[in-house]
């Protein structure tokens, strides 16, 4: 089972940093690269730069009410969730398909009921 996961490409858990500018402010964001990869690759499905991303996901959780109090946590989280949805079929594994196209309503319903 291990060999699975110490056999991959260690650049994968490599960190690295990246500046952001949200509402004005520079943040300095550090993720493993490959939740660079998967965040990256979920930007690019809604026709996004990754700042745009990053700046979207921040504004929206704030505008729901979450303490975005580790906002680098929160991004690992979605990363693992687009996964998740992925795996679940919830999010086409076509990456063609826009997230924003699909029914949030819907998947989080069905989760909710999944969760009883």
């Amino acid at each position: 089972m291990c060999r699975l996961f110490i056999g991959a490409d260690p650049t994968l858990w490599v960190s690295s940093s990246r500046s952001l500018r949200i509402d004005g402010m520079v943040t300095s964001i550090r993720l493993e690269n490959g939740f660079w990869t998967l965040l990256e690759e979920i930007a690019q499905r809604d026709g996004m730069q990754l700042p745009q991303m990053l700046t979207k996901l921040y504004h929206e959780s704030i505008d729901a009410g979450h303490d975005l109090g580790n906002f680098t946590s929160f991004l690992r989280v979605c990363a693992l969730r687009y996964l998740s949805l992925q795996l679940s079929q919830d999010i086409p594994a076509d990456v063609r398909v826009p997230i924003a196209s699909l029914d949030a309503a819907q998947i989080l319903a069905r989760e909710k009921k999944g969760w009883h």
